[in-house]
């Protein structure tokens, strides 16, 4: 049987997961138009820290729950 609020926790997790990768997807125009040859403006480096931050913390919860999940169910967590 499934534990309704370990489902809910998944899909909340997940949700999360993908806002963050949509807010780093966002970013893709402005880091293929920087110009190779000039420096990188401290706003600019201020915004992927925040978003890589953000989806990097967002993932690892993710998967730290799926690892948890396929724990309980005495699944190798990898």
């Amino acid at each position: 049987m499934s534990d309704s609020s370990e489902i809910a926790a998944l899909k909340a997790s997940f949700r999360g997961a993908l806002r963050s990768a949509e807010a780093l997807a966002a970013l893709a125009p402005r880091i293929e138009a920087l110009d190779p040859h000039a420096d990188l403006p401290a706003e600019e480096l201020d915004v992927l820290s925040r978003i890589t931050a953000a989806h990097a913390v967002a993932s690892a919860a993710l998967r730290g729950l799926v690892n948890t999940m396929k724990a309980r169910r005495g699944v190798e967590a990898g």
